[in-house]
């Protein structure tokens, strides 16, 4: 929906200045992955993205349904969907369309799909690396007959 709102109202029109010298809405697209790096790859990136949504998902089925791991569901779900979001302009557009700048900090433009991967990634990387014990992610390498371990 935001991209939609950008293409909308920001393409081919001067950035709006939310916070003058600071923040903006700027169109730009991008044919390259995070920051625009490797440029005009992007069935290459569109393949690696389904793959990581294959693997997501099946981490996301495999995640017990219990309030301990809300917090691990919601992420994964939320990268799930910053990585479609970013897949679908890939696909139908052949580029990502990006337009949130932080012109303060000359900050590469990007977009809330980008913002979604990035802070679903730290989350992730904060709950497995100090929230999670190492066996209350045994259910990720368990059989589905396997009995998950009551520690």
């Amino acid at each position: 929906m935001t991209k939609y709102l950008a293409v909308l109202h920001l393409k081919n029109q001067a950035p709006i200045e939310i916070i003058p010298s600071v923040f903006e809405l700027n169109f730009t697209t991008n044919k390259g992955a995070a920051f625009g790096i490797l440029q005009n790859h992007q069935m290459v990136f569109a393949v690696l993205t389904m793959i990581v949504l294959v693997v997501l998902l099946f981490m996301y089925l495999k995640i017990p349904r219990v309030k301990k791991y809300l917090p691990l569901d919601l992420s994964i779900l939320v990268l799930i969907a910053g990585a479609i979001g970013n897949l679908i302009d890939r696909l139908y557009l052949s580029y990502v369309v990006d337009f949130l700048y932080f012109k303060l900090i000359d900050f590469p433009i990007f977009n809330v799909a980008d913002m979604y991967v990035t802070c679903s990634v730290i989350l992730l990387a904060i709950l497995i690396l100090v929230v999670y014990k190492e066996e209350d992610l045994e259910f990720f390498t368990q059989s589905r007959g396997d009995e998950p371990s009551k520690s």
